[in-house]
């Protein structure tokens, strides 16, 4: 099923409650290995609720339906010096997808993705301003605003981010967009993993306001360094100026150490593509899982050592030790790595783990998503059968319990 506008997609969902019919609910397809499988007798495509419906480039608010190709939008917003601040990634090719598969506006914040700035600028449900959608109830709403400052009610953009279209489907959203920057560059610092997180630290609560900072072993630095232990990467953006002063107060506060380089923005767009896409630098293979691990800051260098205790292992840190991206072997532990990954991340203060790769098979035996302690899933369930309570859309997405028979048969009798 693909609707063109949104009375005909109110149309779909209103047979979907009176016929009880789950629907599968795709858009690009970009996302479509990240979570567990969907099974369900319907397919409801949203690719044709796409377009810009109103820019406003000096009020730095943007509204547009939810279809509407990511690569798009980016490139109109670059046109008028513009951006999405939270960096957001398409991860097809992290997750596996079809060849022209794209990501999608919608797609995007529902999965709640943001890229290396999210530091400094947040992620998506920080810039949703506000959005209309159709409810499993088949009923129209709206929540927030086409405003920056807006308190009024229930903040249900920061619900509808990261849902993964399992509480309703947008119809209509609105960004916060920003100006991007002017100049851009990244110090190149050779330093082992549990130096470059200290720096990480040290960077975040001080003055130069880093917009990236990420630690590649040399193993995944390619020409990066010669260095044996790895590098730490340091993004600052803006003025030509603001950069020069950030990159010589960083070198006085020690950050800093025979062999640092200074990359251009020519080199230095690219490399953060890259980072933020996760492909380029995992290189993720057949038969191989891919996990994204959010921790404790401070905790990134630890984390990512006991990961790598598993064979065949490999991994770098993000958002300044906060978040650990992990390649390993499907078979690692009868699991894909899932017990020993989440006992690490347990041990160093917590966290989540997240597979976001792996085959059909991986998806349904293990929770892709960190388990919920039981107080905290009965509250998960509350709010989604609110939202959706004859369980139509996306059924099975992000937990087990939604899965219905066809999956438990198809795995074993096991959830």
């Amino acid at each position: 099923m693909r609707p063109d506008d949104e009375a005909g997609l109110l149309a779909m969902v209103i047979d979907a409650v009176k016929t009880g019919r789950p629907m599968a609910i795709h858009a690009g397809g970009s996302k479509a290995g990240f979570g567990r499988p969907v099974v369900a007798p319907a397919m409801l495509d949203l690719s044709g609720l796409a377009g810009i419906i109103d820019y406003q480039p000096e009020e730095l608010m943007l509204t547009l339906r939810p279809g509407t190709p990511l690569a798009e939008v980016e490139a109109l917003l670059a046109a008028r010096g513009q951006m999405l601040a939270f960096e957001p990634p398409g991860l097809a090719a992290l997750c596996g997808a079809d060849d022209g598969a794209g990501a999608t506006i919608g797609g995007t914040v529902a999965a709640g993705m943001a890229g290396p700035r999210r530091i400094r600028a947040g992620g998506a449900r920080d810039h949703l301003l506000g959005f209309s959608a159709i409810s499993g109830r088949a009923e129209r709403f709206k929540a927030g605003a086409k405003v920056v400052k807006n308190v009024t009610g229930y903040d249900l953009p920061k619900l509808i981010a990261g849902s993964f279209g399992t509480l309703a489907l947008m119809t209509e959203l609105t960004l916060k967009v920003l100006p991007a920057p002017e100049d851009i560059v990244t110090l190149v610092v050779p330093a082992p993993a549990d130096t470059a997180v200290t720096a990480m630290t040290r960077l975040q609560i001080g003055p130069l306001e880093p917009t990236g900072l990420a630690w590649l072993p040399a193993a995944l630095a390619g020409d990066l360094t010669e260095a044996a232990e790895g590098v730490l990467l340091i993004r600052f953006e803006g003025p030509d100026g603001a950069l020069a002063d950030r990159i010589a107060r960083a070198g006085d506060a020690g950050i800093g150490a025979a062999g640092t380089r200074v990359l251009a923005a020519g080199a230095t767009r690219p490399l953060w593509r890259r980072i933020a896409e996760v492909a380029g630098i995992l290189n993720p293979q057949a038969g191989e899982a891919v996990w994204r691990l959010s921790v404790p800051p401070a905790s990134g260098a630890r984390v990512l050592a006991a990961a790598l205790a598993c064979d065949d292992a490999r991994g770098f840190i993000d958002w300044g030790g906060g978040l650990v991206w992990v390649a390993l072997p499907e078979g690692t532990g009868g699991d894909g790595g899932a017990g020993h990954l989440r006992q690490a991340v347990a041990a160093q203060g917590g966290g989540h783990a997240t597979l976001l790769r792996g085959s059909d098979i991986l998806r349904r035996r293990v929770a892709v998503f960190e388990p919920e302690p039981p107080v905290l899933a009965r509250l998960s369930e509350r709010v989604r059968a609110g939202f959706d309570p004859h369980g139509l859309f996306n059924p099975g997405r992000m937990r087990a319990s939604d899965i219905g028979a066809d999956i438990s048969a198809a795995n074993g009798g096991q959830p």
